[in-house]
């Protein structure tokens, strides 16, 4: 097939609605609008949500939880993740699980949980490790260093 040959399938290109040309169009006079009111206006629109001046849902409802100013993001990776994407002796840190495709923001700092198994001997570089995964990455020889 060549593009010069396609064509669309049928019902994919809906012809537009040709308001207001003559009472026989079934369109015409008000033009599917109705009579009278706000919406009848040309210019007319409401806010989305709005519901026609009743207290809103979103004010309905009552406020719940509490944002921490403080609170950090981290890139969370699993020991079972470092055992399955590195050798031995290699050095892991923000910058080569980025390469990788591992994690996806690399602005956010890094930690390192205690999910799986480890193997190998690695030299982990890492913001915070949880206890369990520290000792496992050391009881397997390697390191972990705080950045």
């Amino acid at each position: 097939m060549k593009l010069h040959e396609m064509k669309p399938t049928a019902g994919s290109r809906k012809a537009r609605k040709r308001v207001g040309r003559g009472d026989s169009s079934g369109l015409g006079k008000t033009a599917g609008r109705g009579d009278k009111g706000q919406h009848s206006r040309t210019g007319s629109k409401s806010r989305p949500y709005f519901e026609g001046g009743q207290i809103p849902l979103f004010r309905r409802l009552p406020k719940r939880g509490f944002n921490q100013p403080n609170h950090v993001e981290f890139n969370l990776v699993n020991v079972s993740v470092l055992e399955k994407n590195f050798a031995a002796d290699e050095v892991v840190d923000l910058d080569v699980l980025k390469s990788k495709g591992i994690i996806g923001k690399s602005d956010l700092p890094l930690k390192v949980l205690a999910n799986g198994e480890l193997t190998r001997a690695l030299t982990v570089k890492a913001a915070k490790f949880s206890e369990a995964a520290k000792a496992k990455i050391e009881a397997a020889g390697g390191k972990c260093e705080l950045v």
